[in-house]
């Protein structure tokens, strides 16, 4: 007879929630337009009116959060010349996990001449989280990115925090086939503990990431100018033909400022849903 606890992990894993998407772009006439598309299980992409000659996608996630074990997979590709931006109908909850980790798959692929703008609102892990996120992308070497991430360790408008639980990025960046870029970020077991650290986050709840090519230092000074306006911790740095920025700060809403100061700097147009 099995236990009562091996029911109700049997429960849980039955309810794990998996989702994908999958869809290219392509530029006719100077207009972006979408492709073959793919959806299935809880992840939707839906397209706003189009603004200019770009696209726009905001991802919704109809299961309400991500739990342990789910899985979400994200393959996305830019052809020729396309333009498109992409953003989260809102903040993505990440909830406790006693089991398994959640895996979150993004595959990004830019063709020569294409933009394409990731720019997701912030994910917030509750806490004993436990998720695994990896980024793979591909760019052609007259391609251009704007990829931006923020993490925020608990809710803190409402006073909680991220004690325990497990954090790990994986990021890898190819342009014109070669390996660029390559960051493995892992935060696990006393986590709350870690951020108190003066060379991890100096107690703050909120981290954040911003890849920008091309970059150089030209950017850099520019982005720097407006240091002065920053409520956190911002360093920035270029090499290898791109700009990294990296955010730390004591709350969600402090970061993003900040993140939205930097992309300013940068000239990328935000999401409507970044401003409401």
């Amino acid at each position: 007879m099995r236990s009562e606890l091996s029911v109700t992990s049997g429960v849980f894993e039955a309810n794990r929630a998996r989702g994908a998407v999958r869809f290219d772009v392509h530029a006719r006439d100077g207009v972006t337009r979408r492709g073959a598309l793919h959806e299935s299980g809880s992840l939707r992409v839906r397209f706003p009116s189009p603004e200019g000659e770009g696209l726009s996608g905001v991802f919704v996630n109809t299961a309400g959060g991500v739990a342990g074990g789910d899985r979400f997979d994200i393959e996305i590709s830019a052809a020729d010349a396309a333009r498109l931006t992409l953003t989260t109908a809102a903040a993505e909850k990440v909830y406790r996990a006693p089991g398994a980790a959640a895996q979150l798959n993004i595959g990004l692929k830019v063709a020569a001449g294409a933009h394409l703008a990731w720019l997701p609102q912030e994910t917030i892990l509750f806490d004993r989280a436990r998720v695994h996120r990896r980024f793979d992308i591909e760019l052609d070497e007259a391609a251009s990115l704007l990829l931006c991430e923020i993490v925020v360790f608990g809710r803190t408008a409402m006073g909680e925090r991220m004690e325990q639980g497990e954090f790990v990025d994986r990021w890898r960046l190819r342009r014109g086939g070669r390996l660029v870029f390559a960051e493995t970020v892992r935060l696990d077991g006393d986590i709350g503990a870690k951020l108190g650290r003066s060379a991890i986050a100096k107690g703050g709840a909120a981290i954040g990431t911003a890849l920008i090519v091309p970059g150089d230092e030209a950017l850099v000074e520019k982005i720097r100018e407006a240091s002065d306006s920053f409520s956190g911790e911002v360093g920035i740095s270029a090499w290898n033909g791109f700009a990294m920025a990296r955010f730390c700060a004591q709350d969600a809403a402090s970061l993003r400022d900040d993140m939205m100061a930097v992309l300013a700097r940068t000239g990328a147009a935000l999401p409507r849903l970044w401003l409401n």
